[in-house]
């Protein structure tokens, strides 16, 4: 299925990536020519900033490879710098209530009228876009995921996903296994993802999910799960350096 990201994850196509967590614009580019759906870069925990974020993004729209990051911070002023790089969305940790996806969504979506309007930066082509284009453009594409890993929120996800400008759920399986103080994995945590899905199901919300190997992911789709970040470029590196290494044992 063609279309942007966006399009694509409202669809409900199946779409896979994964976490890069190195502040380089090589890894992003690998990534590229590997034919990921999408990657995420990992500001939260990753010691990545925004001049490296920079060439990040642009070694991504080299080779056609949408980014979103994510990051810590309660403040969502965070959030249009990225998108003004050329990033196509943010994934927003630690998602508690409506009140917290309607200030990420005030900070990505210019018709909401508070997030600073420019064509200059690279998303605007450098001033190249006029400003009713720039600002159509962005409001179309841009996506905006909320991270669902803390218990707490498991009660308000309907209302969550009222609010219009979100495009998905994300479940944070570690995190809110910790937040529910259940083992990861375990019947608790898979009863509390279902009903993340079925929010999703209800409200015609797009359901993602992190996963450790790439072996989970058809039975999660089963489910209703779209998309799925997968390990990260650290953990990709690592398991093939191991996996070569025990060739010494073989």
């Amino acid at each position: 299925m063609a279309g942007d990201l966006r399009t694509r994850i409202r669809a409900g196509e199946l779409l896979i990536g994964t976490f890069v967590k190195t502040p380089s614009p090589h890894v992003v580019e690998i990534l590229g020519h590997a034919g990921l759906d999408f990657a995420v870069i990992d500001q939260e925990h990753g010691p990545i900033d925004l001049s490296q974020m920079d060439m990040m993004a642009l070694a991504s729209r080299a080779v056609g490879l949408p980014l979103l990051s994510r990051r810590w911070g309660a403040e969502k002023d965070w959030i249009a710098p990225l998108l003004d790089l050329g990033l196509t969305g943010v994934m927003v940790p630690h998602v508690m209530d409506k009140d917290d996806a309607e200030a990420i969504c005030d900070a990505v979506r210019f018709s909401r009228r508070k997030r600073g309007l420019s064509p200059s930066p690279r998303a605007g082509n450098y001033g190249g876009m006029s400003i009713p284009d720039y600002r159509d453009h962005s409001d179309a594409q841009s996506v905006v995921v909320v991270q669902i890993e803390d218990e707490s929120a498991l009660d308000h996800l309907d209302a969550i996903a009222a609010v219009r400008d979100v495009d998905m759920f994300f479940i944070g399986p570690a995190d809110l296994s910790q937040s529910m103080n259940v083992r990861f994995p375990s019947p608790e945590l898979d009863q509390a993802i279902a009903k993340i899905i079925e929010a999703g199901k209800r409200n015609g919300v797009s359901v993602g999910l992190f996963v450790g190997d790439a072996s989970q992911i058809a039975a999660w789709h089963e489910k209703g799960v779209s998309l799925f970040v997968c390990g990260s470029d650290q953990a990709l590196l690592r398991k093939s350096a191991t996996q070569m290494m025990a060739a010494k044992d073989a």
